[in-house]
């Protein structure tokens, strides 16, 4: 379902836990990390395909969640055509999306990456709030930088840290004044394979960065 500028009506979940980190999912058979997302079907509301998404992706129910906040307007990005399968080329043009920011109130244990027959995961982690953009694929940037400057003024104050989104090269400073650096992101370390459906949480004190971010071609979910 597009509209009539060839955008794909879609959610965005950002998944807090109670440190207010993020959950980030690596997508399957590949090394790219992003947050869940996934198209809103014909009759669906947002919030509804939200809820869906949310299942089909993570396996969590709504009970499991309680919405802090989404924003106010459609956030679009447009995919380069080297990205689009050769059938959508020409009709589709990319994503407007809607972003939600859940509150997980279970345990995480919850956390199901194998909840449908067609899983997008094969791993997870949590991460800091403020994910570094160079991670990210590069045509999704943009909006990942509105979504979560839009959504960040609903954490709590003491969590409204440093915006650090672009760099991968540059620091995080710490809220307390004259704490030591550390890594923007601790990703998976370069050869390491899990096995799907597994869960990766590396040592915090690691300085491993992740690898190569492979953008597969997409499809218009």
């Amino acid at each position: 379902m597009l509209d009539r500028e060839g955008f794909r009506p879609n959610v965005g979940i950002i998944l807090l836990n109670q440190r207010n980190q993020v959950f980030w999912g690596k997508r399957i058979r590949s090394h790219s990390w992003q947050f869940p997302q996934g198209g809103i079907d014909r009759g669906e509301t947002p919030e509804q395909a939200m809820y869906r998404e949310l299942h089909e992706e993570v396996g969590l129910m709504p009970e499991h969640v309680s919405i802090v906040a989404r924003t106010r307007d459609w956030l679009r990005y447009e995919v380069p055509d080297r990205f689009i399968r050769r059938d959508a080329r020409g009709h589709y043009k990319g994503q407007k999306q809607i972003w939600y920011l859940l509150r997980l109130v279970a345990h995480d244990w919850n956390l199901n990456l194998r909840a449908t027959s067609h899983p997008e995961f094969d791993a997870w982690r949590w991460h800091d709030y403020w994910v570094p953009l160079d991670v990210v694929v590069e045509f999704k940037r943009g909006v990942y930088e509105m979504a979560l400057t839009e959504l960040a003024r609903y954490l709590p104050r003491n969590d409204q840290r440093n915006r650090f989104l672009r760099g991968g090269t540059r620091a995080m400073r710490h809220a307390d004044e004259g704490a030591a650096p550390q890594s923007p992101f601790m990703g998976m370390p370069p050869g390491l394979e899990l096995p799907p459906g597994a869960s990766f949480d590396p040592d915090p004190q690691s300085e491993l960065r992740s690898p190569s971010i492979q953008t597969p071609s997409v499809h218009p979910k």
